[in-house]
């Protein structure tokens, strides 16, 4: 089997949630008198842990201010957060991952409470076998996360492959040495994707599975 192991990113990969977490930014910023950081900086920063992303967003607040960004991007992401949904094709692609054998992980940005939030309101945590948040590990893209999940399950680098929709996640996984692909459905469009060699880009994860499933069924790396 050439992946063992899909690792998924969740916000922007498996759930349709970056437009709120932009907004939830920009408001947060607004509400704590700091400038607006702008769309295109409040969304290249979502994937990383939820203090780092405010810190880049905001640079040169102070730990006062940064705490009270947190408080406002929680208010503003939770009081809408039950609107979002999966994207089309997550569900069935789980599912016949898990019939696969193919053990399913989540690497994230969030919180622990707030991915269990998530998998709970999305009825999805049946399918994964573990997960890794960023109050538990280092944020991306430093590669703890990814190196703690291939020691758990006891995989090699080759093994395992992460599925992410921005360059934090893609340098992870380079950092990691793991194989990696792409989808275009989040925070960073595929000019900036591809600037981190990884194997494929997809539009969506609807469109990454029949790759996903063909290469993990043959055994190897299809490029077709």
């Amino acid at each position: 089997m050439a992946f063992k192991m899909v690792v998924f990113d969740w916000d922007g990969t498996i759930l349709d949630s970056t437009g709120l977490i932009a907004k939830s930014i920009r408001l947060a910023c607004m509400d704590a008198d700091l400038p607006d950081p702008g769309d295109e900086i409040a969304s290249y920063v979502i994937g990383l842990g939820l203090s780092d992303a405010l810190q880049h967003a905001a640079p040169g607040a102070t730990q006062a201010q940064v705490n009270r960004l947190v408080e406002g991007y929680r208010k503003h992401y939770l009081g809408t957060e039950h609107e979002l949904n999966l994207f089309e094709g997550v569900h069935g692609l789980l599912s016949d991952l898990n019939q696969l054998g193919v053990i399913c992980t989540v690497a994230t940005g969030k919180s622990r409470v707030g991915l269990d939030r998530a998998m709970a309101m999305s009825d999805t945590a049946k399918f994964f076998m573990s997960s890794r948040c960023a109050d538990e590990c280092h944020s991306k893209p430093h590669p703890q996360m990814l190196l703690q999940l291939m020691e758990e399950f006891a995989l090699t680098p080759n093994e395992v492959v992460m599925i992410g929709d921005t360059t934090h996640d893609l340098n992870m996984a380079q950092s990691a040495k793991t194989h990696a692909i792409s989808v275009q459905t989040g925070a960073h469009p595929p000019s900036l994707l591809n600037q981190v060699p990884h194997l494929k880009s997809f539009h969506s994860i609807n469109q990454a599975a029949p790759w996903l499933l063909q290469t993990i069924k043959k055994g190897s790396i299809t490029h077709e």
